[in-house]
């Protein structure tokens, strides 16, 4: 029996080491399709090859209620050693010290030299210096519209001024059944109303230099009220006061409305269902003094700062988003290239991507990056924005009331902030 024992003990010890080898890392996506979390695994897969005796455990969360469930995994300390990290929780989390500088790893990384200005600009969007997260593709909005109702519909050309925008989607509405904008009511909806309102205003500055929020201008109000004014008057879906991405989209490729704002994410399910020659993508339409304001988004990979293996978490990151990996991911989900080389990959050569390098290309089109290096603003954008702008649309709150709320929470944020 001792024996036995001795031999068993002999046996644990024997496989000890390998026991202690074996080491697990959390990965968190928020932004989670079938199709985006499939391409993630396929990513992990090579470096988990690469690095034997790693595992990855990957949590997807579904994309409308990620902010509030993964705020409580945080809550609860169960932070992941990798996170998804959207441009507008990146303050929130590092101005709380919970994310891990990358600066170091950056430095010594060889592909750091080839990413290109904005990928570098953007990860250290918190405090300029510091890069909190290593973005891995860029979200800009342009306009997918729909030839063939625009032809139905007695169109002869897209939009290229707010007031056409306007003119466009009233003439598409009244084809019975039909409606001439995709409009996103419900979660992630805040980019179009930002980008109508400062389109209205001429300008997309948030705040005055004493920290007081524009939003609540008339400029704001007017362009904002385009959306307002859009869905009373049936030229929006009556259920698109609830629609996220995949409503809005599914919306479009339907046939059921005439016009999408959307980033290049957009265009891969559209692409799939849609006949080439049917639909196309233009730079959005300009105000009154001849700019527009297309919001500029980004997704990051960032590492928790209280991760026990952050050297491997920053390989993961180097891995996702080094050349290979990056393309494949972007390839997969539709963003724009954060390596200088990438814009010449067949892929964006599509003539259907014209559209999003056409803003980038014109002098008059502004890029509007959101206040997001405020750590209020995750609140704002996914609960307090979703909330009262819905309340607009079916009327319960005027705009220019909606606009003061905002105002009022920005104003508090920004002087917060400048006070630091």
């Amino acid at each position: 029996m001792i024996r036995k024992l001795l031999i068993a003990a002999g046996a644990s010890l024997m496989l000890a080491p390998s026991a202690l080898a074996d080491t697990t890392l959390k990965l968190t996506e928020v932004i989670t399709s079938p199709e985006r979390t499939e391409t993630l695994k396929e990513i992990v897969k090579t470096f988990e090859a690469a690095n034997p005796g790693t595992k990855v455990e990957i949590t997807s969360l579904p994309w409308g209620q990620a902010f509030e469930k993964f705020a409580t995994m945080v809550s609860a300390g169960d932070t992941p050693d990798v996170v998804e990290m959207p441009d507008r929780w990146m303050s929130l989390y590092a101005s709380k010290g919970m994310l891990e500088s990358l600066e170091p790893y950056l430095a010594k990384w060889d592909h750091t030299k080839d990413l290109n200005s904005r990928a570098l600009e953007l990860g250290r969007y918190v405090d300029k210096k510091t890069a909190y997260a290593l973005p891995y593709g860029f979200y800009l909005r342009a306009m997918f519209y729909n030839k063939k109702l625009f032809a139905q519909a007695g169109i002869a050309a897209p939009p290229k001024t707010l007031a056409e925008f306007v003119d466009a989607a009233n003439k598409v509405a009244k084809i019975p059944g039909k409606y001439g904008y995709c409009l996103r009511g419900g979660p992630g909806g805040l980019n179009g109303w930002m980008m109508f309102g400062a389109t209205g205003a001429g300008d997309n500055t948030f705040f005055k230099a004493d920290g007081t929020s524009t939003v609540a201008d008339a400029g704001w109000i007017k362009g904002m009220s385009v959306l307002t004014d859009l869905y009373k008057s049936g030229a929006a879906p009556k259920d698109s006061v609830n629609w996220g991405f995949n409503e809005i989209v599914s919306g479009f490729y339907s046939g059921t409305c005439a016009m999408l704002d959307q980033d290049p994410d957009a265009l891969i399910a559209i692409a799939e269902r849609m006949n080439k020659d049917d639909y196309d993508v233009v730079p959005m339409p300009k105000g009154e003094n001849g700019k527009a304001f297309p919001t500029l988004g980004y997704a990051s990979w960032s590492i928790f700062a209280n991760s026990k293996q952050k050297d491997l978490a920053w390989k993961l990151i180097a891995t996702l988003d080094g050349p290979e990996g990056n393309i494949a991911w972007n390839k997969k989900i539709g963003a724009l290239p954060i390596y200088k080389t990438a814009e010449s990959d067949p892929f964006y050569a599509d003539p259907k991507f014209k559209g999003w390098f056409a803003e980038l290309a014109d002098k008059d089109v502004v890029l509007t990056s959101m206040p997001t290096y405020l750590p209020e603003f995750a609140f704002f954008a996914d609960s307090l924005a979703v909330k009262t702008t819905q309340q607009a649309l079916l009327g319960q709150l005027a705009p220019d009331a909606m606009a003061k709320q905002w105002a009022e929470y920005l104003t508090k944020a920004q002087q917060k902030y400048l006070g630091k």
